[in-house]
């Protein structure tokens, strides 16, 4: 009689990859249920899906053109015609506060954009490699910590010149340290895990075990620094457009406007007031999303609100 082989399973690697796909499906919808729950953030996601709408379509919404001057209407109050008033110009401030949120939100998407890619590279490098990679590129990132950030985008402004360009790249860079710092905290918290040693036992490749193991599991701290360093980064650019460094004439921006209006305060408040709420409202939604968002990812205070709604 022959002695008969055994059989040797083959883990079913389609069922496998099938289910992680549906545990990830089922931890964002688990997210995104939790985050509805929380008025305050639900409020921010609605107050910015309203603001995305008039950056998308402000010119065709805008019941005026942003630099149609009509002089004998001038410093007019709001009324009817001109819900929010009109400036020395007689131009219509409501048409230039919906026209000026498509360059503002442009310019801090653009700009949170240079500082998470770049930000989060030089975090996750020097967390994952430590050593002197890690001494090195902390110590640039503590250097870029000491300036204030207006004073850093001022002196770069200065240097690159006025401009929409510049002050994207300005303010990419002075918020890059503050990415670094939240991915390599998080990062030298995962490697230490213990499917990050299996990995590396088995000879997976370090940008492997990055892009697979170490990313995904930092993703939460991050998606809630990008939502709140959108806020600054819109404060950021108004501050540098008022002081005339930003958007440049005719283009509308919010600090533009009131660093128009600051010699009218007396005979027109409107103008001031509606670009200044403007920034208000829009800071704080994106704030009110980022504390609805650090709750539900982090695993302390999504148990308590997991265990709330289950009560």
């Amino acid at each position: 009689m022959s002695a008969q082989k055994p059989t040797q399973q083959t883990p079913d690697t389609g069922s496998t990859a099938t289910g992680a796909a549906s545990s990830q499906a089922n931890t964002r919808a688990s997210t995104l249920s939790l985050l509805m729950t929380n008025p305050t953030a639900v409020f921010g996601l609605i107050v910015l899906a309203v603001i995305v709408i008039l950056a998308l379509f402000g010119r065709w919404i805008a019941p005026y053109g942003a630099n149609d001057i009509d002089v004998p209407s001038a410093l007019q109050a709001p009324s009817g015609a001109h819900w929010f008033g009109t400036d020395e110009l007689g131009r219509d401030v409501l048409s230039r506060v919906i026209i000026a949120a498509a360059t503002s939100l442009k310019i801090a998407l653009i700009s949170v954009g240079i500082a998470l890619v770049v930000g989060v590279g030089v975090g996750v490098l020097s967390g994952y490699l430590g050593g002197v990679i890690d001494s090195i590129l902390m110590r640039i990132v503590d250097v870029a910590f000491s300036f204030p950030v207006l004073l850093l985008a001022l002196a770069i402004v200065a240097i690159l010149g006025q401009g929409i360009g510049s002050a994207m790249i300005a303010i990419g860079i002075v918020y890059i340290p503050i990415f670094a710092r939240v991915a390599r905290a998080s990062t030298l918290s995962v490697r230490q895990e213990p499917y990050v040693q299996a990995a590396r036992t088995m000879g997976v490749s370090s940008g492997r075990i990055v892009f697979s193991h170490v990313l995904p599991n930092i993703s939460g701290p991050v998606i809630v620094q990008t939502s709140l360093s959108l806020a600054f980064a819109i404060l950021t650019e108004a501050a540098l457009s008022f002081l005339g460094l930003g958007v440049q004439p005719p283009e509308p921006s919010w600090g533009k406007m009131l660093f128009d209006a600051q010699g009218f305060m007396a005979d027109a408040w409107w103008m001031a007031v509606f670009p200044g709420l403007a920034i208000f409202v829009v800071v704080l939604a994106f704030n009110l999303l980022g504390d609805g968002l650090r709750d539900v990812l982090d695993p302390r205070q999504r148990t308590i609100m997991q265990n709330r709604r289950k009560k």
